[in-house]
Order: structure tokens, then sequence, then C-alpha cells
């Protein structure tokens, strides 16, 4: 070779290694930082602030604030100053009393109290705290008994011999929800039916046997006054409406004349197709009902307008989507007009809050954002304000101003305060979420694949100057999405030295209806093939290493991880969390079916579709090492669905393991391995380690 060409391929090569030193500059700038990443203890010390609630005259916010995992999880009532005081907490619950802790805490009309849920005996009660100083004050709630098992024919009547019926008598409950009317002279709660002492015999027995889908407690409504020293409770009577339905919600008009209640079918009749419905009880003219036939069945929550002309609708869109896309609706309570604004654009999440003037606020999601809309009936699309945040998480609003908690990746949690729709908000005075550890700006990302743009965000370690091992994380759902939030546990996955993907393959919500039903009859198909076009562009445009890829995911995220197990070799190491595995016998095990049943119809009715469609039918081409996770408690994916999959790839000679945890059901195991604040102090530690442990393992073999 002669000195020319070899000075020339020199040059070329330094050249090359230039570019590419410069490309990782490029990676590297945004995420640098001096603080060290969150350890997997340190995940146990996330706290969490939500459920903002602003005063009358807008100058506190109420808002509740959750113990770290390490502390137990409780939640606890705080009030901070909208001037810019300090944070205060109000509520302390003990090691005693019941794991969730003080809850659904609201101003009363006047602001001098706060009221508030909590379970400090064995029931969960209503209490009344004064701002003025002094305990929080119990309020007795009671129901008569309208329903006691040990009538029921098929009754071992040898267990409750001698125990008498206590029919028509009150007894304490534990209370679900509560609302106070505006003026402050009534109070609106709920409950379930009573434990009577006959039932408890047969429980305490175990003559329990239960007959499925024939429960006879129904959740019931009662008026109370809450200035009263020993509030009278008046039992509001909606068998006229159904009698076989259980109070959802209830909402008071602008006047305290009237409630509108949303009623639910009981005996699981949901799992038949929505049935809800809402009537308008008339509490100062006798109670009478009048049905909102205006309501669809898959009203969500409905809210009056300030004026009481309007109601305020969240319900399933009428673009054909799945269930749970919802849309935003205005019902003209006077000429029965209704006013749906445009299902394309963000959609809306949450219960609307009037804001005095005639338009409505919600909090929604657009893309990778989840901004605040402001809706107006004069208009054909919502306004939006992204107010200095990605996320907003929970918002609160009236005439006197907005209060939210908002975040964004590489930004915690906090609180702020607005007066106006639009205008910069002030940040508010609260307890940090996690103390001492640096957290990062997820890098947004966008590629077309099969003429469709999608997204997703990226984030890597602060040192690239080599190739680092891809984590690819996939969200639940399917109709679900990744915002671009504060998440610890992405910060903990990049303190390993790994970069993390979050894609938002055709199915995910925040791009429209279209998007959102782009997958029916085909999970595991065109989603799969977009999670796996967002790997081949990082693969492409980020300094990540392609011999060192692996998979997480929970939920829908954990049945695309077995999807992934059967079709590809490229990764080293797979973790489902419950997941679905099978259609068939999750379609007969699972709560609720109806959600299913829009994706892909009956199995029995669609057997070639159902088994396509099922992660189990690619476990014969299994061979990357699997780790499943489940909850054993999960009625949403239950641990059979697990099970199968360990015992096919156990039986086809895959690397498998398979972790249960038991009392967790799906939500819990979730937020405890994804680092949130939990009751269980040890199950979402325990699960970060094994996957920690396994990837590490799988990255080291050869």
């Amino acid at each position: 070779m002669s000195n020319r060409h070899t000075m020339s391929v020199r040059k070329t090569i330094q050249l090359c290694l230039l570019l590419i030193l410069a490309c990782m500059e490029v990676w590297q700038a945004p995420f640098a930082s001096a603080d060290t990443f969150p350890t997997n203890e340190q995940l146990r010390e996330v706290r969490r602030i939500e459920d903002p609630r602003l005063s009358p005259d807008g100058r506190k916010v109420l808002f509740r604030f959750v113990d770290a995992t390490a502390d137990g999880g409780r939640g606890h009532l705080w009030i901070t100053p909208t001037d810019g005081g300090s944070a205060q907490p109000l509520t302390a619950s003990g090691l005693g009393t019941d794991s969730q802790g003080e809850h659904g805490g609201v101003f009363s009309a006047d602001g001098s109290s706060v009221w508030f849920l909590a379970k400090r005996d064995k029931h969960q009660g209503l209490f009344r705290l004064p701002l003025s100083g002094g305990e929080a004050m119990a309020v007795p709630v009671t129901l008569p008994v309208r329903v006691d098992d040990i009538l029921a024919g098929d009754t071992i009547a040898s267990v409750v011999s001698g125990v008498p019926s206590v029919m028509g008598t009150r007894m304490a409950v534990d209370v679900q929800g509560f609302r106070l009317s505006p003026e402050g002279t009534s109070l609106a709660v709920w409950a379930r039916d009573p434990q009577t002492p006959g039932e408890k015999a047969l429980a305490d027995a175990k003559a329990d046997a239960t007959l499925v889908d024939h429960e006879t407690h129904r959740v019931r409504l009662v008026l109370m006054d809450p200035r009263a020293a020993t509030a009278a409770v008046r039992d509001v009577d909606l068998s006229g409406a159904c009698a076989a339905c259980d109070v959802q919600d209830v909402e008071w008009s602008p006047d305290g004349q009237d409630l509108l209640v949303i009623l639910a079918p009981a005996h699981r009749t949901g799992d038949l197709g929505p049935q809800n419905s809402g009537w308008i009880v008339h509490v100062q003219g006798n109670d009478t009902l009048e049905r909102l036939a205006l309501l669809p069945p898959t009203v969500m929550t409905a809210a009056y307008s300030a004026d009481g002309r309007r109601v305020y609708v969240t319900a399933q869109a009428l673009a054909d989507t799945p269930p749970g896309y919802p849309s935003f609706y205005a019902i003209e309570l006077a000429s029965g007009q209704i006013h749906d604004w445009n299902e394309g654009e963000a959609i809306p999440a949450g219960r609307p809050q009037d804001l005095g003037d005639g338009a409505v606020l919600v909090a929604g999601q657009q893309g990778l954002d989840a901004p605040l809309l402001r809706f107006d009936p004069a208009e054909r699309l919502p306004s939006q304000w992204s107010p200095g945040v990605a996320v907003v998480d929970g918002v609160d609003a009236h005439a006197a101003g907005i209060a939210f908690v908002g975040s964004s990746s590489g930004k915690a949690p906090a609180l702020y305060f607005a007066q106006h729709f639009g205008e910069a908000p002030r940040r508010l005075d609260t307890p940090s979420v996690l103390d001492g550890v640096a957290t990062i700006a997820a890098r947004r990302i966008e590629w077309t694949f099969e003429g469709r743009r999608l997204q997703g965000l990226l984030a890597l370690p602060s040192d690239v100057s080599h190739r680092v091992p891809l984590i690819v994380e996939v969200h639940g759902g399917p109709l679900g999405a990744y915002s671009d939030r504060y998440d610890p546990f992405v910060d903990f996955l990049v303190g390993q030295g790994w970069a993390v993907l979050r894609t938002n393959p055709r199915g995910s919500t925040g791009r429209g209806p279209d998007f959102a039903a782009a997958n029916r009859n085909d999970l595991g198909g065109g989603d799969y093939r977009d999670v796996m076009s967002g790997v081949d562009w990082v693969l492409e445009h980020a300094p990540v290493d392609p011999t060192k890829l692996a998979l997480v995911g929970y939920s829908y995220g954990g049945e695309m991880a077995g999807f992934v197990e059967g079709r590809t070799r490229r990764f080293k190491a797979i973790v489902s969390g419950a997941p679905v595995i099978d259609q068939f016998s999750e379609y007969g095990t699972e709560e609720s079916s109806w959600y299913d049943r829009w994706y892909f119809g009956k199995p029995w009715e669609h057997g070639t579709d159902a088994w396509r469609q099922s992660p189990l039918s690619g476990a014969a081409n299994a061979h990357t090492p699997f780790l499943l996770l489940q909850g054993e408690a999960d009625v949403t994916d239950p641990l059979g669905q697990s099970q199968e999959m360990y015992r096919a790839l156990r039986q086809s000679g895959v690397a498998v393991e398979l972790v249960t945890y038991p009392r967790e059901d799906h939500g819990g195991l979730a937020r405890g391995l994804y680092g949130e604040p939990s009751p269980e102090p040890w199950h979402g530690f325990d699960a970060r380690e094994r996957i920690l442990r396994f990837i590490h393992r799988a990255f080291a073999a050869p």
C-alpha cells in the first residue's frame, strides 16, 4: 500500500472518528448532570403530589401528599398559600390506620374547614377539620339495613341460629364519596349497604359461598346537613330510577336545588355493554326523579356549568374507538342541543372545571404532551395551554383561579397556580417528591413508518462516549400512551448506563381516534412493527449497542413482550409484567371483557383472530430469556396468564423465570414496580432488583 493511500485511509478514519465524537457530543449535551441517578432503594423514597383543590377565594390550595413506600405509602392532606408562603400539613394518620390514609379532601363552601375521607376505625368515614384549629371531627354516616343475607333461602341456618335480623335498623357504613352543596347547607354522601351481624357470622364461620353476579347490597345515596352538630340523615330513594344500580358519581346544581346522579348497573352488567344512566334528583321537590335522557350510556363524568344551563359530559367518543377513549360534550338542558368538540383534537381526561366565564377547563392529551384545554361552547375547537410543563396530572379551577400539578421529564412534579388561563403560572411551595438524585430530560423523537408519523421518547445516560445498551419499554393499554412526564423509573434505568426508548405505536392515545383504533383486530401486528421501527430508528441515529437490547413491558406492554418473544431474536432479555398470553383463557377469567371484545370479538366466534393475537401462539419459536412478574390478586390480567407462558417456555427449553407477589392486584404491582408510593414495602424493590440482575446477566452472556 502506498504512503499516499495510507495517509488517505488514516485521514478518512480520523474524520469518521471526529464525526462520531461530534454526534455523541450532540446526544450527550442535553443530559449531562453531576448528580447521581436514583438507586433501587431510593425509589422506595419517591413521594407523590396529587388532587389539588383551590379554596373558594383562590388564596389557598389543598393537596394530597403521599408518603414514600418506605414510609408506608399513605396519603395526607397539606395546604399551601397561593401568594408564595410555606406549605403546612393538615392531617397525619398513624401506623395502625388504613393504608390509604386521608383522601378526597375539599374546602367547605366558605373556606373555613376541610372535609375528607379516612379510615380511623373499622369503617372509612367522613371528617371535618376546622382551619381555625383543633382536631378533625368524625361525621357519622349510617344507612338503614335493606339487605340481610341471613334471610336468604340458601343460608346455612345453623350458623346464624340465634342471630336476630337487623332489617330496618341503621348501621355505620364505609363512605365511598361525598359532595358538598355550593352554598354549604347540604351534603350528599354515597355508601354501600352495611354488613349485618348475621352476615359477619356467616363470614366468620366460613359459610360464605357466593352466587356470582347476584350481589344484593347496593351503593346508596343519603343527604345530610353539614352544619348540624349531630347530622340527621335523609335517605334518597333511587329505586324508581334503577332498582339494581349503584351510585357511581354525584354533582350538585349551582343553586343547590338538584343533584345529578350517575348510576351504574350492578351484577357486572357493564360486561355486556355500557349501561350507565344519569338522573336529576330534585332534592327540594321531595326527591322526585327525572332521567337525563341525553346522557349516553358510556358517560364517565358529568358536571353542571356555573349558570346551571348546561351539563358537561365526558363519554365514549362518537367515532369507533376502543372503550375508554373519551370525548367531551356540552348538553344544553333547555333545548337538548349537544355540542361536541372536534374529536380529532386533544382528548380530555378528568372532571370538567367551570371557569365561571361560560368556558370549562379539563386536562387533556396531545401527542407527548398533556396540556390544559379550555372549551367554549361558542368555539369549534378548544384552546390549548401548556403552562411551562409538558404534563398536567391534576387540576382544580373556578372563577378565582387555576391550580394544577405538573411535571416534565427532567422536571419533578410540583404544584402551580395561575389566576387566568394562559398566563404564566406561579410554582407553589410543596414538599419534594424525591431529594438528592438526578433526573433526565428525554429527547422527543419522530419517524415515519408505514405511512404514519410515530413519536417516542429517548433517554440516554450522560456518558455516551461509547455505544450503550438499550432498554425498550412498552406502555400498557393498548389504549394508552407515554407522555413527556417525570419518570423516576427511567432515571433508575439510565443510572445503570442504559438508554431507554419509549414509543407510542398505533393504538395509542393522543393522536386522534383513527390512530387509537388502528390496531383493532391486529394486536401484536402493526403495533409490534411500529415498536420495532422505533428501535431501528434509534440504532441508526443514536449511540446504542445493537448487540445489547432488552425489552420491558407491563400489562399490554407485558403482552407485547410475549409477542416479541415469539417473533425476533434481536433482544438479549425480555421482561413481562402482568401480561395477556392467551386471548381465550384471559377473556373468560378477567374481571371485564367489554374492552377486549371491541378489539377482536368473542374468541369462540373468532377463533382464528383470537389465536393470532395471543402471544402463546408464538411460544414454539421462543428463544430469548424471559422474566414474568405477576400479582397474585390480579383480576385484570389474572395469574393464570403468566402461568401459561411460564409453562410453555419452560417446556420449550427457554430460560424463563416467574415471580409472583401476594396481595398485589394489577395496578398495585405496577405502581410499586415503577417507583410510585405503595403500601407494600418491598415488592417494587424486589421486582426492580430482579429486572436488573436478569438484564445484566443477559448482557454479560456471550
